[in-house]
């Protein structure tokens, strides 16, 4: 069994930039410990729980006006100085199975699921150019008018033979609504052969 079936599908992140009182209203909001520290291209830098919060914050046997101090400077500070760098992580392809091996012998409470470039939550989706005009915008518009976020739109040369296509990368493993709405938009979607098993 896959863990796609099991992850979080639209994971909260925050960027390095990420002040620690952003942080720890994040972390209240969504009732969980751990946050996933994308770069601006989405990949996966750190990762920041609410034990380090509670360890960057001053001790109380300083005195109150240390503590206020410390306080003041902690509001200015950016994730990036408290987060972990050394995470394990999981791809699509990972099992049920992987991740719980990981959680118990690493004794660790969370696990990001990225693509093979550390993207959190991304994808390479390759479509046939329909050979109407401007069908980067129009794609674009498409991906737009549903809330896809992606990084990434390509339009290459064709081989020859072969029809023009164009890949983009989505920040969402929901990725049959993805196909839909490419579809409903006259789109066709190149998906990959998948070999036949024989038992």
């Amino acid at each position: 069994m896959f863990i796609t079936q099991h992850m979080t599908r639209t994971p909260v992140t925050v960027s390095p930039e990420t002040t620690l009182p952003a942080v720890r209203e994040i972390l209240g909001k969504g009732k969980f410990r751990h946050l996933p520290v994308v770069d601006g291209e989405n990949r996966l830098v750190g990762i920041v729980t609410d034990r380090d919060l509670r360890s960057a914050s001053p001790s109380s046997v300083l005195s109150e006006e240390r503590i206020k101090a410390c306080l003041s400077e902690l509001d200015q500070t950016q994730v990036s100085a408290i987060m972990s760098r050394a995470f394990f992580t999981l791809t699509p392809m990972s099992t049920l199975d992987d991740a719980l091996i990981l959680l118990d012998r690493e004794k660790i409470g969370a696990l990001p699921v990225v693509d093979q470039e550390q993207r959190v939550g991304s994808a390479m989706i390759v479509v046939e150019h329909d050979g109407k005009r401007k069908p980067l915008s129009r794609i674009a518009k498409v991906l737009e008018e549903h809330s896809i976020r992606f990084t990434r739109l390509i339009r290459t040369e064709p081989e020859e033979g072969a029809p023009e296509r164009i890949y983009l990368r989505v920040n969402t493993y929901n990725i049959s609504a993805v196909h839909q709405a490419l579809g409903e938009a006259g789109f066709s979607v190149v998906l990959p052969e998948i070999p036949e098993f024989i038992g």
